[in-house]
């Protein structure tokens, strides 16, 4: 597969690639308002991207008085693949240079079967969005796994739910598989990322992103940047305790948050709940399907289940109590409530909503929208993608 043959020179270059990224095809003129260069020295600029293929000439724009200025566009051969592993499914997406999302594949995958079962699965995707005529090669891959992930080196450390992949070193092998530039991440940074980019949190530059699945990670972005901590394991909300000689979780600690609400946590809270004779709407989905997930929860809340309905708001509770929390340290502008979980909705969110206005000060939840995330399964993808070209459109 063809790699990308060209990078940024410098600042200039790298800004100008992110804004025709972010903001589509532009003026030469707008371009260096945006960038306030002089109109010799953007020249000089644009001519040396158009020299490497990075971008390319798209026709005149609209007169400002005077001479037309030519519109210039980021290359339309550009792919970018975004790789969304979660704990039961892997999301595998091919987008152009602006990140719009040009094939989608979602497939049930166990994050438990290992790296290498995992990762056939991926290839094989990607060989099926590329054969589908989505993309001739792949110019980078951005991959988030649900678990710590040692940034620099792209490599998982010590991941609970992820048996077998602590060490495996991610980033190398796909680079080498995949045959082009490869960045690795937290699964939640990926989201926030995605929602920052073409969601929810697209003019903000301080917000949380809170991922209720399997697990439970958060997303810090600050000054429009991911804030990953010294060592990458900033957001790992999953295991804050939340009660005192609470459940045991798979960390290997008590009262964890995660242990106490999660996708994981819900199911198990359900069947316990249709055992006990405590719900007959979730006893009824129990009979039916030999196991409860989520869903079965969401979709009892929906038709009136009081139990069901219980069950999210105490969570909702307990996830609450840890966002006040943050709120009230990081003072974000915004919180967006995403994974598999925000399929219990409103009920859910009302609960989180009335634990942070409750126990945070006024002047951090004053102005605090607390909201779900607009993407759903595409917000991964498309964080993997503009992590990719994040440093692909940075000076070498």
């Amino acid at each position: 597969m063809r790699r990308m043959t060209a990078r940024p020179a410098n600042a200039h270059q790298a800004r100008l690639l992110k804004l025709l990224r972010d903001g589509g095809p532009n003026s030469r003129a707008k371009l260096g308002d945006q960038v306030e260069l002089s109109r010799s020295k953007l020249a000089v600029e644009v001519d040396r991207l158009l020299e490497t293929g990075l971008v390319v000439a798209d026709g005149l724009a609209a007169s400002r008085g005077g001479r037309r200025s030519h519109n210039i566009r980021l290359a339309p051969h550009l792919r970018f693949l975004g790789v969304d592993i979660g704990a039961t499914s892997v999301d595998v997406a091919v987008t152009n240079a602006e990140l719009e999302v040009l094939g989608h594949l979602n497939h049930p995958m166990d994050v438990r079967e290992g790296p290498v079962a995992v990762f056939e699965q991926v290839l094989s995707m990607a060989t099926k969005l590329r054969d589908s005529g989505f993309a001739d090669s792949f110019d980078g891959a951005g991959i988030g796994v649900p678990g710590p992930v040692r940034f620099p080196e792209g490599v998982p450390v010590a991941p609970p739910i992820m048996p077998g992949w602590d060490g495996f070193p991610v980033r190398e092998a796909l680079s080498q598989e995949l045959g082009c530039p490869v960045m690795v991440d937290n699964d939640v940074n990926l989201m926030a990322l995605g929602e920052q980019h073409a969601g929810v949190a697209r003019s903000v530059g301080d917000f949380l992103c809170v991922k209720i699945g399997t697990g439970i990670g958060c997303g810090i972005v600050v000054g429009g940047t991911v804030h990953r901590g010294a060592t990458g394991s900033a957001g790992d909300i999953g295991h804050i305790q939340v009660e005192p000689d609470g459940r045991l979780c798979a960390c290997g600690n008590k009262g964890c948050l995660e242990a106490h609400f999660s996708g994981a946590a819900l199911a198990r809270d359900a069947e316990d709940a249709a055992r006990a004779g405590r719900s007959e709407e979730l006893a009824a989905r129990l009979r039916a399907s030999g196991r409860l997930t989520a869903a079965d929860v969401a979709a009892a809340a929906a038709a009136g289940d009081a139990t069901s309905l219980l069950l999210i708001r105490d969570g909702g509770h307990r996830v609450g109590q840890v966002i006040a929390g943050l709120v009230s340290f990081f003072n974000p502008s915004l919180v967006v409530i995403g994974g598999g979980v925000t399929g219990l909705g409103h009920t859910l969110l009302a609960a989180v909503r009335a634990q942070v206005y409750r126990r945070s000060l006024p002047l951090a939840t004053g102005n605090l929208p607390i909201v779900l995330g607009e993407l759903g399964p595409a917000a991964g993808v498309t964080g993997g993608a503009r992590l990719i070209s994040d440093h692909l459109f940075s000076p070498v």
